[in-house]
């Protein structure tokens, strides 16, 4: 398999914390979002959106977005499980990591950023406070909805919700966003720090690292 992915995108962090936590090896190639590499026309055939990540089968079939390749990979290898077995706990694992990436992601994503630059004008400083707010007040909510010291977010083992944590929380210490109100994801945090599938799929551990 192949993973297109670019080192600081949190949806492609979030893969590779799953690729880790279930002992795989893939082939990694990196697509520079800053350089636009994501809208050349033979990348944009793998992934009409224009995103990453993107992940390429044996067979040459692709998959994108971030949770359904997660979703594959715990198809594809069920042990670990990325869910708790508990019904409710695995909701609300889901329930995390689904108000992670769709509802604080995508608002500080590099499309709405280059949109609200171009259409709108947006200045530096505005483009600051626009992300710090979503970012703020998606965790405080994330914050409410988790359930440690366990010691991660829903239990002894990481979950869903643990592998879009903790790439938000990088996104929120790279901006500037203070998580002193959120002791809970701090806690998480640090559990995470420690464990070797999410030290390995760090943003500052890949190859293409800048």
């Amino acid at each position: 398999m192949i993973l297109y992915d670019y080192f600081r995108s949190s949806a492609a962090y979030r893969v590779r914390i799953a690729i880790a936590l279930k002992g795989l090896v893939v082939e990694r190639r990196p697509v520079h979002l800053l350089h636009g590499e994501q809208r050349d026309p033979g990348y944009r055939a793998k992934s009409p959106l224009a995103i990453v990540p993107t992940l390429q089968l044996d067979d040459g079939r692709l998959i994108t977005q971030s949770l359904a390749i997660i979703d594959y990979l715990d198809a594809l290898k069920p042990e670990p499980p990325l869910l708790p077995r508990d019904a409710v706990l695995a909701a609300q694992a889901r329930a995390v990591a689904l108000s992670i990436a769709c509802e604080i992601h995508p608002l500080a994503n590099l499309r709405v950023i280059e949109a609200l630059q171009r259409q709108f004008g947006a200045k530096d400083d505005q483009i600051a406070a626009w992300r710090r707010r979503w970012i703020a007040e998606g965790l405080s909510a994330v914050e409410a909805l988790i359930a440690p010291p366990a010691p991660f977010a829903f239990g002894a083992e990481p979950s869903l919700a643990d592998i879009c944590l903790i790439p938000q929380v990088y996104n929120a210490r790279r901006f500037d966003v203070s998580l002193a109100a959120c002791p809970r994801i701090l806690a998480v945090e640090a559990a995470c720090a420690a464990h070797p599938a999410f030290m390995e799929a760090r943003p500052e551990a890949q190859p293409d690292a800048e």
